[in-house]
């Protein structure tokens, strides 16, 4: 998956973790190796994860792992029989993610204000997140070279090998020149590189220090839910479709693969929903 497919290091981990579990609970049930694997033991591993009190959508990630390692397996020529073929799908309800009203989103970003640079780069991380739905870790992996100011564009390298463009408005790119001009500057040493959002040490941001960074503007704006960088990806999403834009263009803009992952953003979009029907269904 990490030289064919490029998935990214992450995804690669959560799978290994995955399939180690997998072959120590095969293990327990006295196999030797996958390849003795049927399905009644794939599923009792599964059951395992129920039991052992995962989330559906773990357990769900868990099925996936599986499954494609048996596929591989049948490939490479290491099993005869794929005991997956006929395993009972786990079907997740998806809930709308929570989103911020466009009234708090707006008391967020101003509640990231000041003229030192730590206070210049925290309002351009939060204009940024909300301007273009970057993921935390796409964020913190920004390169200077990759913010196109003066097309308003942001060249973001996300899973994998996958590469997008994004527009971000006026307010955003605003905030980004401020801090390339009056806070990166007393930031930046000899080794940070082109990483464009740095610590006071002058090193690449964590996501931890996104988090914190986030949740404060949030207390300080006076919004009392968890707010956290998917909070504003989620946002980003929900507001763009809410002011008319097509699935499939923000499907791009987020980078995801499937159309699908996109469609729980329009759940958050009832009253919309509502307008649509009742401008153009003939018995509104």
């Amino acid at each position: 998956m990490e030289e064919e497919r490029g998935v990214s290091a992450g995804t690669a981990a959560a799978y290994r973790g995955d399939l180690q579990r997998y072959l120590l609970c095969l293990e327990q049930q006295g196999l030797s190796g996958p390849e003795q694997a049927a399905r009644d033991n794939v599923q009792q591993c599964l059951r395992q994860l129920s039991a052992a009190g995962m989330s559906q959508a773990t357990i769900a990630r868990n099925g996936t792992s599986i499954r494609r390692f048996h596929a591989f397996l049948l490939r490479e020529g290491v099993c005869r029989i794929d005991p997956t073929e006929n395993l009972d799908p786990i079907i997740i309800k998806r809930q709308a993610p929570d989103v911020l009203t466009v009234e708090e989103a707006d008391r967020l970003l101003a509640a990231a204000s000041g003229d030192e640079p730590l206070q210049l780069r925290d309002r351009a991380i939060l204009e940024l997140l909300y301007a273009s739905g970057l993921r935390v870790s796409e964020l913190t992996s920004l390169a200077e070279p990759s913010l196109l100011l003066e097309t308003k564009l942001v060249r973001i390298h996300g899973r994998g090998v996958r590469e997008r463009l994004v527009p971000m408005g006026s307010s955003a790119v605003s905030c980004l020149r401020r801090y390339g001009a009056l806070g990166r500057p007393k930031l930046v040493r000899p080794e940070s590189g082109e990483i464009y959002f740095l610590n006071a040490r002058g090193l690449p941001l964590s996501r931890m220090t996104i988090w914190k960074t986030i949740r404060a503007a949030a207390r300080k704006a006076g919004i009392d839910r968890s707010v956290n960088p998917n909070t504003l990806r989620h946002t980003f999403a929900a507001h763009l479709l809410a002011g008319g834009a097509a699935l499939q263009i923000v499907q791009q803009f987020l980078g995801h693969a499937d159309v699908s992952t996109t469609q729980i953003y329009a759940l958050n979009d009832e009253r919309g929903l509502k307008e649509v029907h009742h401008t153009y269904h003939p018995r509104r």
